[in-house]
């Protein structure tokens, strides 16, 4: 029996996102889903693609079949958009349904997998959830749901997204909503293959969105977010400084944050769940 899962991380960003990304300091978004996998699972392996650029396959010689897990990032990209670097990435979906691969991601997986599957999504009226998603509330089938095994019944989660599933697909279940965003978790199967996705990311920290943050700032200020510049510099530096030292109960208080975002085992209870539920038991059989 194997013990040593194999993952393929699917990075949803086109490279000139993920340049802006490093340019700010943050990590991008594939080498941040490695880094959280394998903590989960120290012994695991990933591979990372990027099928938002041009001309980008799997490793020779690797089927999308032969993973235990697909692990899909975020991204800066729309996924109605008539976007040459979005239909590839709603076609590998589509693949790793029918390879029946176990798949799980964030913000833009859960978009990725509804469209993939026959949904819709659109922008989200409301405009940028960003920051802190507050009360993310679980469905009744949510908390029946084995995503969620041992995660509270309403939680905070670090989000930065304009766009919201609208219509969900046959074999789609929702798992939990917030008053921003109707669907923040989601749960679909389709052609036989499992995608349980969340709107949110739990492969965010503290300084990871200080530096997201960073690299949206001029956006942020010009959407009302902060009144300006300096505001939001302001913000950033008190994120580090809590993700610096965690007992900085004063910055907390001010943030508006607890354990929910604060503590990665409670942060990524979904992940741990998957992997467990779903990726150990597709490499027994």
């Amino acid at each position: 029996m194997p013990n040593h899962p194999h993952f393929l991380i699917i990075d949803g960003y086109h490279r000139s996102g993920r340049e802006e990304l490093a340019a700010g300091g943050a990590t991008t978004a594939g080498e941040l889903y490695a880094k959280m996998l394998e903590r989960v699972v120290p012994e695991s392996s990933v591979d990372i693609i990027y099928p938002a650029d041009p001309g980008v396959s799997l490793p020779q010689g690797t089927a999308l079949g032969s993973y235990d897990g697909i692990a899909w990032t975020g991204s800066s990209l729309t996924v109605y958009a008539d976007d040459a670097r979005v239909k590839p990435q709603v076609d590998l979906a589509k693949a790793a349904f029918e390879a029946r691969v176990p798949s799980f991601g964030s913000c833009w997986a859960a978009q990725i997998a509804v469209v993939a599957a026959g949904g819709r999504v659109a922008a989200n009226p409301r405009g940028r959830e960003m920051g802190v998603a507050r009360k993310i509330a679980l469905t009744p089938e949510g908390r029946s749901h084995p995503l969620y095994a041992g995660k509270a019944s309403v939680f905070d989660a670090f989000i930065s997204h304009e766009d919201e599933v609208t219509h969900m697909p046959p074999g789609a279940m929702l798992l939990a909503s917030n008053a921003f965003t109707a669907v923040q978790a989601v749960s679909v199967t389709y052609k036989g293959g499992t995608f349980w996705a969340v709107q949110y990311h739990p492969e965010y920290d503290l300084h990871e969105l200080a530096r997201l943050t960073y690299c949206r700032i001029d956006k942020l200020v010009s959407k009302g977010f902060f009144a300006d510049r300096q505001a939001a510099l302001e913000y950033v530096e008190k994120l580090e400084a809590l993700h610096n030292d965690p007992s900085r109960s004063d910055l907390a208080w001010q943030l508006g944050v607890d354990a929910d975002v604060m503590n990665e085992d409670i942060r990524t209870i979904e992940v741990r769940n998957w992997i467990e539920r779903q990726v150990l038991p597709n490499m027994r059989s």
